[in-house]
């Protein structure tokens, strides 16, 4: 899938958010190595915490198909203000993808390309846990 289509589909993405007290939608497009793209986006609850990012809930229907093998995601929000991925998501990635896996962002209409160790460089992984003997 070319990035533009990755950018829609998380364009498309927004339509299901809910988000009635920030008003601000976050929908998301994983793609995979075999190229099939599952759709997130952001669904809160009252106090916050117990609320879902797109980045998680794209993530979570993929691993739920039986998906592992992760090449890139799109991230956008409703303002296209070219928003990435928050802390959390950035570590929840990092349990799933290399430092190589790409991050599409847009703003104004101008696609930037991140990788996830540009994002969360040093990432606590897996093998941190392994390594601890």
């Amino acid at each position: 899938m070319d990035e533009r289509a990755l950018l829609d589909a998380a364009t498309d993405a927004l339509e299901d958010a809910y988000v009635p007290y920030s008003e601000y939608p976050v929908g998301a497009a994983l793609e995979t190595t075999a190229g099939e793209v599952y759709r997130g986006f952001n669904v809160e609850v009252v106090n916050y915490s117990n609320s879902l990012h797109a980045e998680e809930v794209a993530l979570t229907g993929a691993l739920r198909a039986g998906e592992s093998d992760f090449e890139r995601v799109a991230v956008v929000s409703a303002e296209h203000d070219g928003l990435t991925p928050c802390g959390m998501c950035r570590q929840t990635l990092a349990e799933f993808c290399a430092d190589s896996f790409e991050i599409l962002t847009e703003d104004d209409g101008e696609i930037t390309h991140y990788t996830l160790g540009d994002l969360l460089p040093a990432a606590m992984k897996p093998g941190n846990l392994q390594d601890r003997s």
